[in-house]
């Protein structure tokens, strides 16, 4: 993606000066919003690529914001909050938030996450969906299993099915409720704690060189599939 426009959603006039200085200085183009509806509206109609969001907006909360969008579009949606509990990440993500940032936040990191999306973005839009790639990490959709530097992983089902799930959102951070809503179709506190344990062996599979690190734990929110280097 070249020069992706950025939807700015953020009522702070001094935080919202902030991002879009980072955006000019670093050569994005950017649209602002300062209130919920008038995102919403920016959205539709300007299409944009990525979006930064504000959960405290004087209208709106965010994430209503986000579950608005989700309803039409996948945009990638990064929440930049001063909102710093668990439980309001996990309601952002629940939603359909990609990433989340608190504030105060540093502007390269904010560009690291922007960095991110954008890859994903990216892989997203690239023909050939039926085969995954992430360093030596391979997942073959169609063939239905994975390989790790050309050798085939030994997976259970579950494992299989986790492995695809952050493949497919590669650089998202997926909540708890999400994947155990997608392996057992549903959320009890049993699911999270299989969840973990399924999720620690296909980690051993994956990271056995310790040389490499494709799954990133958010303790009490999630996982996210890592880009390799």
């Amino acid at each position: 993606m070249n020069d992706p426009k950025i939807l700015v959603v953020e009522d702070d006039a001094t935080v919202r000066n902030l991002i879009t200085t980072t955006l000019r200085s670093n050569h994005y183009p950017y649209i602002t919003a300062g209130n919920g509806e008038a995102a919403l509206a920016a959205a539709s109609a300007q299409q944009p690529d990525i979006v930064f969001l504000d959960l405290g907006l004087p209208d709106l909360d965010g994430v209503e914001v986000i579950k608005r969008i989700r309803c039409w579009s996948k945009m990638p949606i990064i929440v930049i909050s001063a909102r710093s509990e668990d439980a309001d990440k996990v309601a952002a993500l629940d939603a359909g938030a990609d990433d989340y940032l608190t504030k105060p936040f540093s502007v390269t990191e904010l560009l690291a996450r922007l960095r991110v999306a954008q890859r994903r973005v990216a892989a997203e839009s690239k023909a050939g969906d039926c085969v995954f790639t992430n360093g030596k990490l391979t997942v073959d959709y169609g063939a239905g299993c994975a390989f790790l530097d050309g050798e085939q992983l030994k997976l259970t089902p579950t494992e299989y099915k986790l492995l695809c799930l952050l493949a497919r959102d590669a650089g998202k951070v997926l909540t708890h409720t999400y994947l155990t809503q997608k392996i057992w179709g549903s959320s009890w506190e049993s699911d999270t704690a299989s969840l973990r344990v399924h999720m620690a062996t296909l980690r051993k599979k994956l990271e056995k060189d310790r040389q490499t690190q494709y799954i990133q734990t958010h303790i009490g929110i999630g996982y996210r599939m890592l880009k390799a280097e």
